[in-house]
C-alpha cells in the first residue's frame, strides 16, 4: 500500500499509526513532546523574537511556521487565502506541522496566531508539543504589529481595537488548553526572554543556566 507513495504521504501514514498506537492521541503521549517547543498566541505577542531567543539558549532549531506554510505553497500567506481559500490554508499548514515533527526532535516553533482554530491541527500540535500561550495586552498586541510596519488587519479600522477583543475572546478557550502561559505585557523585552526561559526549563526539567 505504501510502495510508490510520496513523503507527504507518507507523513500522515506515519501520525496516523502514532495516533493508533498511542504515540501522540493525547498530550504526553509523544515521548519526544517535552523538547518540542510550541508558541502559541495572536500576533503581536513576541512568538518570533522571544522564540528564537529561546531556541538559542536551549540550543535547538526554530521555526517560523508561517514561512515554512509559504514554502510548501510557493506563495505567500495572503496569497493562499486569496486563491486557494482557507481549506487550502489548512492542509498546507498541516503538511508545514507534520514536517516539523517529524524532521525536528528539538526545536522551538512559532505558531500562526489562527491554527488554534482548526481542531485537527491544534490537536496535532497539543499531541507532539509543550505548548506555551504568549499573552499581551490589546494594546500591545496591536502596537506592536503596528511598529513592524504592516497595519493589517485591523489597525486600519476605527474599531480596530474591538476587532482585536473579540478575536482573542474568541480563541482564548483554545489558547487556554496550553501546557502553560506568559504574559509579555509585563515586562521589556530582556525581562521577558529571562522570565520566559526560567519558566519553560522548570517545565521541562532543565537546570537554569545564566544568559
Amino acid at each position: 500500500l505504501l510502495e510508490g507513495r510520496g513523503e507527504a504521504d507518507l507523513r500522515r501514514v506515519r501520525v496516523a499509526i502514532g495516533g493508533l498506537l498511542g504515540g501522540g492521541a493525547v498530550p504526553g503521549g509523544d515521548p519526544g513532546r517535552s523538547s518540542r517547543i510550541a508558541l502559541i498566541g495572536l500576533r503581536g505577542a513576541g512568538k518570533s523574537t522571544l522564540g528564537q531567543r529561546l531556541a538559542d539558549d536551549l540550543g535547538f532549531a526554530f521555526i517560523e511556521l508561517s514561512r515554512e506554510i509559504e514554502k510548501f505553497a510557493g506563495c505567500s500567506i495572503n496569497e493562499i487565502h486569496s486563491l486557494y481559500g482557507t481549506p487550502a490554508y489548512r492542509r498546507y499548514e498541516r503538511r508545514a506541522l507534520e514536517e516539523a515533527i517529524q524532521i525536528y526532535p528539538e526545536v522551538v516553533i512559532a505558531t500562526p496566531g489562527g491554527l488554534v482554530s482548526d481542531a485537527a491541527n491544534f490537536n496535532l500540535l497539543l499531541s507532539h508539543c509543550t505548548t506555551v500561550w504568549l499573552q499581551a495586552d490589546p494594546a500591545d498586541h496591536m502596537g506592536r504589529v503596528a511598529a513592524q510596519g504592516d497595519m493589517r488587519p485591523m489597525a486600519a479600522s476605527r474599531e480596530a481595537m474591538e476587532d482585536l477583543k473579540r478575536i482573542l475572546a474568541g480563541r482564548s478557550a483554545f489558547y487556554s488548553k496550553a501546557d502553560m502561559s506568559f504574559n509579555t505585557s509585563a515586562y521589556s523585552l530582556e525581562d521577558a526572554f529571562q522570565a520566559l526561559r526560567s519558566q519553560v526549563r522548570e517545565q521541562l526539567g532543565l537546570v537554569t543556566k545564566h544568559a
